[in-house]
């Protein structure tokens, strides 16, 4: 049954074989002309419809490896090959064929992603006349935030909620790489995508389907899968030469032989599959393997880009460091209170979506202070939040920008990795509120690994200030910091950054635009970063800045594979054509033998699908000193 949907899904084959069976019928019933015309109608229509195709690839800029399939097929025909010229057409067509099944094979964990998005939600209604709670299912794209919906035992998440009376045990892999199960208790959040354990959980929706954390991965997957990889390009830098040692090597077959047949016999072992099938294989390969390790690649111009990267630029907060930073201490200017100023400060950031916000409120609520409502609000992206409390007017941020607001603004003191939020009350300032964040235990190994590896420049670009900035680097190992940055200042220094190509790591918003300026942009995309990862090349899923060595490293394996595939393909072909020149292969034989190079390219180019390690090996990764720690937890 397989046999024969294969046939119905690729008619080129179906009537290849039903052409070339009823050729060798006839001859064998001695109606030799009349198996010569069959053969010469139906591979004349083939060359008609590939020629259409070529007209077509010309046209939109791409000059393919084609011609040496038309030019082989013409030959083989003009000299009475016609048999052979049939196996070139059934070769063709069962090449499309075979890189149509190596690249679901290369795709597999692409589109396991794709086929496992939720589509229906269990939602627990309110009761109506009766006192039980009524169960209904609705398409996913339905869930509205604060629906109360049911997850059965080994269904999926169907979108990000928290977690409503007991806690529950979720299958993560899909979303993090982490093949071990993990439990979330009552408050926590369930992430869409996320497979349920052995018991029924409840959660509230916080955000809709196309809001969710597994729709925008499945948005990244299908981007992924849709682009067209430099492939073609890959694949054409050698079509010229190839082509021109191909028709090279025949015509010196025939003038050494005088025998046109003999031209025919060296082109049937020309012809591109090789070239065409590899190197498409290869890089879907390495699209996949990348996304099974938590690792999303766009597209393979990316790939590309990832195997020949020169230079690296790291943003700090969130990216080499762990992005939650720790409340060290409240300093209060004269008039102020350290519990006024934190609560002020805190109140005002609830409407700020800097990473420094999140952990201001967070030490308010530990020290057990009310927020306050503001009545206006607003943000000045990378800068700071202005906000009207009980009729204050409360300005939170960087010191540049709460001086221009209010000019008796004075630095505060700060040691080695810690970051001041500068907070100005009516035009007069007020103090600053002390955070430290922590470099994350594996940005040292990171930077070590990319420096080993053929990386020549490695640099920090960061909007904080230069003092924390430097202690960071410091503990990481780079050299070359470059702090208080805004956004186009960034986007400057990444574009005079040399060698090329530049990798720019980012986290958050503020990154969006360096990001998509840089030749490879990677996102920190585990926390949802949505605008950082809408404009990277590499959205990294796992909150680990290690899965940079992985992406890194399977740009570099993949492009080896393509190329070397490309290189079998080349070198087996010219092989055999150099024995087809003296007249060792007949034509109908280079056909079928051209099949079997077709095979070994393919199954080579799977080989992306695997590859070594990164080679950042888990010992290498460490965490903050003790020291650090206890410095830290005695200035609290």
């Amino acid at each position: 049954m397989r046999v024969f949907r294969g046939l119905r899904l690729y008619p080129g084959i179906t009537g290849a074989i039903v052409a070339l069976v009823a050729v060798l019928l006839l001859r064998a019933a001695g109606e030799g002309g009349v198996a010569r015309w069959v053969a010469t109608a139906y591979v004349g229509a083939f060359i008609v419809w590939t020629l259409v195709g070529m007209v077509r690839d010309v046209l939109r800029g791409h000059v393919g490896l084609d011609v040496l399939a038309v030019v082989a097929m013409v030959a083989t025909l003009a000299v009475r090959e016609y048999v052979a010229a049939l196996i070139i057409v059934l070769m063709l067509s069962g090449g499309r064929a075979l890189e149509d099944f190596a690249g679901r094979r290369a795709k597999r964990d692409l589109t396991a992603l794709l086929d496992r998005s939720p589509r229906v939600a269990h939602v627990l209604r309110p009761p109506g006349a009766s006192r039980a709670e009524e169960l209904e299912d609705i398409a996913v794209d339905d869930v509205a935030i604060g629906y109360v919906l049911l997850v059965r035992p080994g269904e999926i998440v169907p979108v990000d909620g928290v977690l409503l009376g007991d806690g529950g045990t979720f299958d993560e892999s899909s979303l993090t790489g982490e093949s071990l199960p993990v439990t979330r208790g009552v408050g926590e959040e369930a992430l869409s995508g996320a497979v349920n354990g052995t018991r029924a959980v409840r959660i509230r929706a916080v955000r809709r389907s196309a809001d969710s954390q597994y729709q925008q991965i499945v948005a990244l997957v299908r981007a992924a899968e849709e682009s067209r990889a430099p492939v073609v390009r890959l694949a054409d830098r050698f079509a010229v030469p190839f082509t021109a040692v191909a028709l090279v090597l025949a015509g010196a077959a025939w003038t050494i032989s005088g025998d046109p047949t003999r031209f025919a016999e060296v082109l049937v072992l020309a012809t591109p599959c090789p070239l065409l099938i590899a190197a498409p294989v290869a890089f879907l390969g390495g699209l996949s393997r990348a996304a099974r390790s938590g690792v999303i690649i766009k597209s393979g111009t990316v790939i590309e880009q990832l195997a020949r990267l020169r230079s690296a630029a790291f943003d700090k907060t969130g990216t080499l460091t762990q992005g939650r930073p720790d409340l060290v201490a409240v300093r209060p200017a004269a008039g102020f209170a350290d519990d006024e100023l934190l609560r002020l400060a805190a109140s005002a950031e609830q409407y700020s979506s800097h990473v420094f916000a999140g952990s201001i409120r967070r030490a308010a609520t530990e020290r057990g202070l009310d927020l306050l409502t503001a009545t206006d609000a607003a943000e000045v992206a990378t800068n700071g939040v202005t906000a009207v409390v009980e009729g204050r007017t409360v300005v939170v941020g960087k010191p540049a920008y709460v001086a221009s607001i209010a000019p008796d603004t004075s630095q505060v003191a700060l040691g080695p990795g810690e970051a001041a939020a500068y907070v100005a009350v009516d035009g007069r300032f007020a103090g600053a509120v002390v955070l430290a964040d922590d470099a994350r235990p594996e940005s040292p190994a990171v930077v070590s690994w990319l420096r080993e590896n053929g990386i020549e420049h490695i640099t920090m670009l960061t909007g904080d200030a230069r003092p924390t900035a430097e202690s960071i680097a410091r503990e990481v190992g780079i050299d070359d910091v470059h702090a208080e940055l805004l956004p186009p200042e960034k986007v400057r220094l990444a574009a005079e950054l040399r060698p090329r190509p530049v990798m720019m790591v980012g986290d958050g918003v503020n990154d969006a635009p360096v990001l998509a300026a840089s030749d490879v942009g990677v996102a920190m995309g585990a926390k949802g970063a949505t605008a950082a990862g809408e404009a990277a090349g590499v959205v990294l899923l796992v909150d680990s800045l290690a899965k940079v060595v992985d992406a890194v490293s399977i740009g570099r394996h993949t492009l080896r594979v393509a190329l070397t595939a490309i290189w079998i393909g080349i070198g087996l072909s010219v092989g055999l054509m150099l024995v087809a020149m003296t007249g060792a292969i007949p034509a109908v034989a280079g056909a079928l033998v051209q099949e079997l190079v077709d095979l070994a390219t393919i199954l080579y180019a799977l080989r992306a699908l695997g590859g070594p390690p990164s080679g950042l090996a888990v010992g290498d990764v460490r965490a903050p000193s003790a020291g650090a720690r206890l410095d830290r937890s005695l200035r609290r």
